[in-house]
């Protein structure tokens, strides 16, 4: 072994002594040194990308341990012409000056220069994964709750609840602002948002103070697209998707853009039926149910956005924007639970319950922004926000109760139930930011007011006559006021960079309920809450980039995670005789502290070590009542803490490339409720998701991608086996590079099956189930109008980040052309 290791060191030394420095001085026509040109190293051979680098205030550049070979070097620079080097070898140690670099002025000039870029599918950030949507074959005909199911680190689980890095609770933004919709409301909207609305996803574990505080995983923001292009332009898509039914989309988008005002909007639709399975098998004391379920579910949503940025001055712009979506939703669940005795091994009745339900989920959200910059330095931003939900759901829920042959009805039960829900959403926040001491400093604050409005009406069902049953009806009101302060000051010392922030928000809660609860038999319930809080959320961060290369840092959080609105609602909301839901008015919100160390190598490997620790920690539970029926319900568990470890690695070789992430996490959960209802789990698990691209040439592009979810542990209660899915698609570019077909098959190998187990309260419950995961996808998107950008008229606007960098240095996988 001794000897292994010696010649496994002297081989590494060999490597290290053959490696070489390169290092040369960009300058103009002029003689003047040229900073923040882009800089790569290319092979001779067959210009494969070898390194990226750019130029520092004195011009100047330097590639580090290159290995012998042959090479050039390519310079860009806005407002100049691309300019390689000549070849060049390198064959010894030390350090080499490379070829004489001259920028000359690009003949086009800065009036009209057309940028075409090439994004790379998934790009590692020192704060943030991005998922750029737009660019990738497979996630055509995919929603953003599909998009997030196979992303990297996140996980959906049975319910459609999601988690990022193991932790629960993370804040979903849309746009950069956060939505208040969770669990099933969540991932209802998610459903109706296509993936050809989406530009990109930003899966952020460590926001800063900035940010609120809200989301203990961190925050996911969905941003949908927005053209940057001045004149004139739009696109316009179709696609078909077939799995055991079709589903249908179309979009459209238009902008107009000039000096003075950018017009936007855009439009899609959305109709699909899909048909998912789901089997619960529990044993309580001495009985067995053995649900099996098949719901059939038809979705048509309308999706659209408009505004308009106009351009004051050079220094000031005002936006408006609105933007929403219609849904209407048709369930229908089939469900066969057979009853059986356990001590007999014996069917005793049979309950067949299919239930249907209808539901209509209307958004609006409009916003009108101010923004305020100037050449010293400082920016001024201001927003108010206007957001209204609008959600109805009339649910028929028969109940059948047969002998055991299933030949004859012994007893029936049939209800109604009706729950109207309006959510309003009144919103400002200011955010300044100026140079402050050789640094950077942000000052902002934030106040918001909701209020959700719940009615729930149950009716029982006599012989095609609705009674209305008061004892199982009730009315919830819950008013939300969260005001919120913070500073943050950044600044750079030599090979230091540091980042520190606090947040302060003040919570003001109070929810009112009337109706009955059952304890035994009905009794009146007064849920009647006020809760008022203060809480200080620091943030930090420091990187350490002596050698650009080889980059350190090291972040610290603490965030919190509210209840939700329908997770205080008391309701009781039947799924049948057997099965309910409800809120929980005593459930407190749940707090973590995060750090994490990242280590970015040659701007291409990345790995973070993260541990957190979470207090209060939401699950949910299915705990027993009347000894045969399962009331389903979220508590606080006692404590969670999660160590985890991310790595992301970009390669490619001429028309190859790939993307590779591994995120492993170990989860500890332990809680004690009394009376022998105990939680103490712990898992080892991880996440794998590789996306591989081709050029194939003559406009042909493919993709090849997956995801790997080892077993887990879902909502602190509940043990899963392993998922998978592989996805591949191909892109062929078509009138002269305006149109474009994609077409790709989802899940190839129909492996996204789902199982997991539990053990509670004295209750095991063995739950499975799968859905329309493989489906074929056809999807033709064509562009028209004036697609150039004029550089040097561009502006950032108060409502969208323009000012993009070109490619990513974090991932390294495809360079601009």
């Amino acid at each position: 072994m001794r000897n292994v290791i010696v010649l496994l060191f002297c081989v590494v030394l060999a490597a290290a002594a053959q490696a070489q420095n390169i290092a040369g001085n960009i300058k103009d026509d002029q003689g003047k040194n040229t900073a923040s040109a882009s800089v790569t190293l290319k092979k001779a051979k067959d210009s494969a990308i070898v390194k990226l680098g750019a130029s520092n205030a004195q011009g100047h550049y330097e590639f580090i341990n290159v290995q012998p070979g042959k090479y050039f070097i390519t310079v860009s620079h806005i407002g100049y012409a691309i300019a390689n080097s000549s070849a060049f070898e390198t064959n010894g140690s030390g350090t080499m000056n490379a070829p004489e670099i001259v920028l000359t002025k690009s003949t086009a000039g800065l009036k009209e220069v057309t940028v075409v870029s090439r994004k790379p599918i998934v790009e590692v950030k020192s704060d943030k994964i991005v998922l750029n949507v737009e660019g990738s074959v497979n996630a055509v005909g995919q929603d953003a709750l599909e998009l997030l199911r196979k992303s990297p680190g996140v996980m959906v689980d049975k319910d459609d609840n999601l988690s990022l890095s193991g932790k629960t609770g993370a804040q979903v933004y849309i746009d950069g602002r956060p939505t208040p919709l969770t669990g099933k409301d969540l991932s209802d909207y998610l459903k109706t948002i296509q993936s050809s609305s989406i530009e990109s996803i930003e899966l952020i574990t460590n926001p800063s103070a900035k940010y609120e505080a809200a989301g203990n995983a961190g925050i996911i923001n969905i941003k949908l697209k927005k053209n940057k292009s001045f004149g004139t332009n739009g696109t316009v898509n179709a696609g078909y998707n077939i799995g055991t039914y079709p589903k249908y989309n179309a979009g459209l988008t238009l902008n107009h853009r000039d000096a003075h005002v950018n017009l936007f909007g855009n439009y899609s639709y959305n109709n699909s039926k899909n048909e998912m399975n789901m089997f619960l098998y529990r044993t309580q004391l001495d009985t067995l149910f053995d649900q099996h379920g098949t719901f059939l579910t038809k979705n048509s949503a309308h999706n659209f956005k408009a505004g308009m940025d106009y351009f004051i001055n050079k220094k000031s712009t005002i936006g408006v924007m609105v933007n929403g979506s219609l849904s209407d939703n048709k369930t229908s669940n089939y469900s066969r639970t057979p009853i059986s005795y356990i001590p007999d091994n014996e069917v005793t009745k049979i309950l067949v319950a299919n239930n249907n339900s209808k539901s209509t989920r209307n958004n609006i959200n409009a916003n009108i922004n101010y923004r305020y910059a100037d050449t010293s330095g400082r920016e001024l931003n201001i927003d108010g926000d206007y957001g209204r939900y609008h959600i109805r759901n009339n649910q028929m829920q028969p109940n059948y109760y047969y002998d055991p042959t299933g030949k004859y009805i012994t007893d029936s039960n049939i209800y109604n139930m009706i729950s109207p829900t309006d959510i309003n959403i009144y919103s400002f926040k200011t955010d300044y930011e100026q140079n402050f001491k050789k640094g950077r400093l942000g000052l902002g604050g934030k106040t918001s007011f909701v209020t959700s409005d719940n009615n729930f009406e149950n009716y029982n069902v006599i012989q095609t006559l609705k009674h209305y049953d008061s004892l199982r009806s009730n009315i919830f009101n819950y008013k939300e006021n969260i005001n919120a302060v913070y500073a943050n000051y950044s600044r750079s010392i030599k090979n230091f960079s540091f980042q520190a922030g606090l947040r302060v928000e003040n919570t003001n809660a109070s929810g009112h309920s009337n109706g009955y609860k059952l304890i035994g038999d009905y009794v009146v319930y007064d849920s009647t809450f006020d809760k008022h809080y203060t809480d200080f959320f620091p943030s930090a961060g420091i990187t350490y980039k002596k050698n650009p290369m080889k980059q350190w840092s090291l972040n610290y959080s603490r965030r919190i995670d509210r209840p939700s609105y329908q997770d205080l609602n008391p309701f009781e909301f039947r799924l049948d005789e057997y099965t309910y839901q409800k809120g929980n008015t005593a459930l407190q919100p749940q707090y973590t502290n995060s750090i994490g160390l990242t280590y970015m190598y040659k701007y291409r490997l990345t790995t973070t070590l993260n541990y957190s620790h979470v207090s209060n920690v939401f699950t949910q539970l299915v705990d027993t009542a009347d000894k045969s029926k399962a009331f389903i319900t979220k508590k606080n568990l006692a404590t969670q803490d999660i160590t985890s470890l991310n790595i992301s690695y970009p390669f490619q070789y001429k028309w190859y490339s790939v993307f590779g992430n591994l995120n492993t996490f170990y989860s500890k959960y332990n809680a004690n409720f009394g009376a022998g209802r105990t939680v103490n789990l712990d898992v080892f698990a991880f996440t794998f998701y590789a996306q591989n691209s081709f050029r194939l040439g003559k406009g042909w592009t493919g993709e090849l991608s997956g995801w790997y979810a080892s077993p887990s542990i879902w909502q602190g209660t509940f043990k899963t086996k392993q998922i998978w899915s592989v996805d591949g698609g191909l892109q062929k570019t078509v009138l002269n590079g305006k149109g474009n077909i994609k077409a790709s098959v989802s899940d190839i190998f129909n492996a996204l099956h789902w199982n997991a187990t539990s053990d509670f309260a004295g209750q095991h419950i063995n739950a499975r189930g799968n859905f329309e995961s493989r489906q074929f996808k056809l999807n033709f998107t064509y562009r028209f109008g004036n697609n150039q950008v004029k550089a040097s008229r561009q502006r950032k606007t108060g409502t969208d980040d323009e000012n993009q960098r070109v490619g990513s240095q974090g991932s390294g996988l495809n360079a601009s052309k």
